[in-house]
This record gives C-alpha cells, structure tokens and sequence, in this order.
C-alpha cells in the first residue's frame, strides 16, 4: 500500500488555448477539463492506474464534488472532513506546452483540524510502504507540518517522501536529520532555494550535457540526512543522488502539451519502481518515463503504464 497526503487539494480546470496567451484579450479555447487534484492526489491517481495499491488522504466536505471524482475514477481516500469546499485551480496550456497556473489558496483549516489530518496519516500509514507528502500547505497550518509528519511517521518504519516548496520546504531542511524524508524531490527552482545555486544556470547546465551542478546540490541535501534526492530539471531529465551514487536520466524526445502533473507523475514512478524492488538507475528511469509522459498529455491528464517510454530513457552514471 502507498498512502498520499494532499493537505490542499483542488479540483484542476485545465484550458486549452489554440494560440499564445494574450494578456488583456480576449481568447477562445479548444476544450476544458476538469479533475481531481492536488499534488498528493495526482499522485494517487498515476499509481492507481498502474494498478498498484493506493490511498488518498484529503481534508474535504463529504459532499464534494472532488469525492465524487475520485470515486469515479476508482481511488481509494479516507478524508478528514470540513465545512469550505476544496479550491479550484485554473490552468492555461498554450500550443507550445507552456502553462500558466492560477492557484487559490484554499480553505483555512484549525488546530483541530490539522491535529485530525495528522492522525489519520499516522494511522493509515500503519502496514503501508510509502507516503507521499505532496504540495502546498492551506492557511492555517503550521509551515513546518510536513518536518513534523516525517518525524511522526519514522517508527513505523515507512518510507517517506515529500514534495513540495517555499516555507513548507524550508521547515522541512531546517528540521533536518530528524525531519529527513527517504525522497525528496526539488525541482531546479527548489534546489537552488535550500542550496543558494542558480535555478537557470542548474537547467542550462543539464541541458547542455552537464548537470554536475544539480547533482552537487543535491549531495549537500544527502549530506543532511536525505536518503535519495530526486532533482527534476525540466526537458533536461533529472538527477538522483544517494549516498551510493549519482545518476542523470535524459528523458525521450517528446512534444510538449502541458507540465500539469508531470513532477507529481515523477514522484509517483520513482514509488512505483522502489515497491518493484528496481535499483536506483531504474527507479529514476521509471520516474523520468512517468514525468515525461505526463508532460506529452493534454491537460491534467496523467499517464498509466502504456503511455510510457521507458527505453528511450538514457540513465548515465555520474559517481
């Protein structure tokens, strides 16, 4: 079993635009979707459609119509329920991949309440062999919840991984090694926050054949206490660094049609192939095919198994 924590979930309205985004006009668009989201519940929807066992854990009405959409689609989830409705986020998606995202905040939840969503996590963690902590924080709780789950959650003897940014993130280091997830996955922006890099020059770096400086960054966080960091670096693949090694996977020419998901479809990869027992070359081809596919899709559609190019990945050694 993988349990998923979405402390803020959406529902994602994905529009599709036939032409760049002009700011002050007035545009179509070529069609609408809309989903259930959230990074923990994206995550929770990929390694369903892989068929492997997984729980959502959210904090939702009990009429929502993100339940609903989850039931749709077949997801298991146990929620802390509250009164506010979940959010909706808006996403643009212009022809050439780039995407605009417009998030709210999301309702405010009490002391009560986050004390509930942490319990429920705990619990449902017993027996289970990952979770994924994912996105954002709603108003309310403490920017050091995810450092405080992780110590919560290390008795169990369940493996930990977070994904997320800003001052959740930063909790999260400044709480390290106690608070230290075995997966973290920063993106490019994220590394250079916790490590004082350059975000641009980490991603021009990997796209011109040398992601030495992603994978530097990301030793300091091992260094810390963190089992495996996962660097994701855009079109330029990504890194993994343990104490065991280095690896750089450079993802399969693809056409992009939307980011939506694609970081939260890496995270689920990388999960999917450590419960196989797969290596760490394997883990982060898999997370790299995952995130890749996701990019190739429409919308906040997410990949499943067949959509997968997974021998296209070129994983190179880096230690």
């Amino acid at each position: 079993m993988i349990i998923t924590l979405t402390a803020n979930p959406s529902l994602d309205r994905t529009a599709s635009l036939d032409a760049p985004l002009a700011r002050g006009q007035v545009q179509r668009v070529s069609g609408v979707t809309v989903e259930p989201g959230g990074k923990g519940v994206n995550v929770a929807r990929a390694i369903h459609y892989a068929g492997h066992a997984v729980r959502a854990v959210l904090p939702a009405p009990a009429d929502d119509p993100i339940l609903g959409a989850l039931r749709h689609l077949g997801v298991d989830y146990r929620t802390v329920e509250v009164d506010e409705g979940v959010r909706t986020n808006l996403t643009l998606t212009e022809p050439d991949g780039t995407t605009t995202k417009l998030n709210e905040p999301g309702p405010e939840l009490t002391a009560e309440l986050v004390e509930q969503l942490a319990a429920l996590v705990v619990d449902q963690a017993n027996g289970a062999e990952w979770v994924v902590l994912s996105g954002s924080l709603p108003p309310g709780v403490p920017v050091d919840f995810y450092a405080t789950l992780v110590r919560r959650l290390r008795p169990l003897g369940v493996k930990v991984a977070v994904d997320t940014s800003d001052e959740p993130l930063q909790a999260l280091v400044d709480n390290f090694p106690e608070a230290a997830p075995d997966l973290l996955k920063p993106n490019s922006d994220e590394l250079a926050q916790l490590t004082g890099a350059d975000a641009e020059q980490l991603e021009a770096a990997a796209k011109a054949g040398d992601p030495g400086a992603a994978v530097d960054a990301a030793r300091s966080l091992v260094a810390a206490g963190v089992r495996a960091v996962m660097g994701t670096l855009g079109a330029s693949g990504a890194v993994l660094v343990t104490a065991e090694g280095a690896w750089h996977a450079a993802p399969p020419p693809i056409v992009p049609r939307s980011t939506v998901g694609a970081g939260d479809s890496s995270v689920a990869g990388y999960v999917l192939a450590d419960c196989g027992g797969e290596a760490a070359p394997d883990r982060l081809r898999t997370a790299v095919a995952y995130g890749s596919a996701a990019a190739s899709m429409a919308g906040s559609a997410l990949p499943r198994p067949e959509h997968l190019n997974t021998a296209a990945v070129v994983v190179t050694d880096l230690a």
